[in-house]
């Protein structure tokens, strides 16, 4: 018999962590694998447009609602020259791509990319090379791409077909330079300084755009967190957020201690900030760095398989892990860690967003379909915009394998002023236990429960594929009701639950 713990929330309208930008439901398109090629671009498909690009999976993006799309790599762009991606397609070359050991066809750059992202609904978040090449490439890139004309670059962009500069905002410089497996490897005093110098001239050509300094390629990289300060010490005042990069697995397939991640991540999430502001208080600097997640998500399952990928092949299937039920699980309690620092996460991406470890997955000349992963996402994505509220929480707590003190509930909430909405995100992690919530919500006069979405299964390892796409999936079968300013919940053992309120 499945027995009931409690747990209480507070909410005030009142209390507010930070306006949520919109960009932390961001992802990554990266030339790795299918996600280009066979992924968002297949032409010869039956569902694919005349410009090559697949419509059923441009549906399946517009149900995420992702403002913002990093690309093209990750360690791809730090061997790729942006040029080969541009013009007739019929004189683009043929190049080694070192970083994942196949061959690109470079059939789609920045241009078709820019196309796609128009179709998808999103922004494109660029990237620079700055392992092989630096500070000149990147100014002519920018040139390129954003300067309205009477220039040699956006005159040649003009000559492309692209009278229109793209205007991209956000531009990543270069990607985890303190990786070892990097293309161009460097210290952060090299990349400190090339960094620095780049920015200046890539706002020089452009004021209006956003750059973002790579961190370390992770929290447990030897060189993080002293590598935040090095950069930032020499690119403080050139740049506006420096970047986290953070992957999760259950190999030991311990559910409790995989989902208990939530308090890594937020700690780390914490000690960024830090660095930061310590960087700030040194530098007597006025202006505050934020933070681009622009690498996350659950990755290990397909770490074995990508061992046997024939070398020097053109898009062969490579990262492409199938996620199950309790990978979702956790990629909502990340999603909520990002919404608890929504005052310093401004931007976030899920890694990636087609085949490549995705939420999305298609088949070559067949079908797409939504994983496990897709459904939290879409979930806070679409009604995790507005304010992120600061809960007062109590809960029961659990120790795990490499935690104490874990939290059962992981919740948050976001407050939509402008449509009068009030959505409570909640996670209970309890492996047996319905937890029954209680939730304060006084502040918000005359607000009704619309809907209480459930996505639960009795099977951690329950996945989707494109025999069985519905195998895990959403349901309204949530118990929450309202009664005077109190909500009142039960959610199941190992569920992820959507409370929508509004007036």
């Amino acid at each position: 018999m499945t027995n009931v713990k409690k747990a209480k929330m507070i909410l005030d309208k009142d209390y507010k962590i930070g306006e949520v930008d919109k960009r932390i439901y961001g992802s990554f398109i990266e030339h790795l694998g299918r996600a280009v090629y066979g992924g968002i671009y297949e032409p010869g498909h039956p569902l694919a447009d005349k410009n090559g690009f697949r419509k059923d999976v441009i549906q399946l993006v517009n149900e995420l609602n992702v403002p913002i799309v990093r690309y093209p790599g990750g360690n791809f762009v730090s061997g790729y020259n942006w040029e080969d991606g541009v013009g007739p397609k019929e004189k683009r070359p043929r190049r080694t791509d070192l970083a994942w050991s196949t061959i690109e066809t470079n059939q789609v750059g920045t241009n078709d990319f820019a196309d796609w992202a128009k179709l998808a609904g999103t922004e494109v978040m660029m990237a620079v090379n700055l392992g092989t090449r630096g500070i000149d490439a990147a100014r002519n890139f920018v040139e390129y791409c954003n300067h309205p004309g009477g220039t040699y670059w956006s005159d040649l962009r003009k000559s492309h077909g692209y009278a229109e500069p793209h205007r991209f905002k956000v531009w990543c410089l270069g990607n985890e330079m303190d990786g070892p497996w990097q293309i161009g490897h460097k210290t952060a005093e090299e990349y400190g300084r090339l960094a620095c110098e780049t920015a200046k001239v890539m706002k020089w050509v452009d004021p209006s755009i956003e750059l973002v300094a790579c961190g370390s390629s992770g929290i447990g990289m030897p060189t993080f967190a002293q590598w935040e300060a090095t950069v930032l010490e020499h690119t403080y005042e050139h740049v506006d957020y420096i970047s986290l990069h953070q992957y999760y697995g259950n190999r030991d397939k311990d559910t409790a201690d995989f989902l208990a991640n939530t308090m890594a991540l937020d700690a780390f999430i914490k000690s960024v900030i830090a660095t930061a502001d310590y960087v700030k208080a040194k530098t007597r600097s006025k202006k505050t760095i934020n933070l681009s997640f622009d690498e996350w998500n659950v990755w290990y399952h397909s770490n074995d398989a990508d061992r046997k990928i024939e070398r020097w092949s053109i898009a062969p299937p490579q990262l492409e892990d199938v996620y199950n039920f309790e990978d979702a699980l956790l990629v909502g309690g990340m999603l909520i860690t990002f919404l608890k620092h929504a005052d310093r996460v401004k931007i976030a991406c899920l890694a990636q967003l087609v085949n490549v470890i995705a939420p999305i997955m298609t088949s070559n000349g067949g079908g797409a379909w939504r994983q496990t992963i897709f459904y939290p996402f879409m979930h806070v994505s679409n009604y995790g915009r507005g304010y992120a509220l600061n809960p007062i929480i109590s809960t029961p707590v659990y120790d795990s394998k490499n935690y104490t003190d874990v939290p059962v509930l992981e919740a948050t909430a976001v407050y939509n002023e402008e449509k009068d909405e009030l959505t409570i995100f909640a996670l209970n992690k309890d492996m047996n236990d319905t937890l029954s919530l209680e939730c304060d919500i006084r502040n918000f006069e005359g607000y009704r429960v619309v809907e209480h979405i459930v996505l639960h299964n009795d099977d951690v390892n329950a996945v989707n594929t494109e025999a069985n796409p519905f195998n895990v999936v959403p349901s309204n079968s949530g118990d929450a009701k309202i009664i005077n300013g109190i909500v009142t919940a039960n959610l199941s053992n190992l569920s992820w639950n959507v409370i929508r309120l509004a007036k």
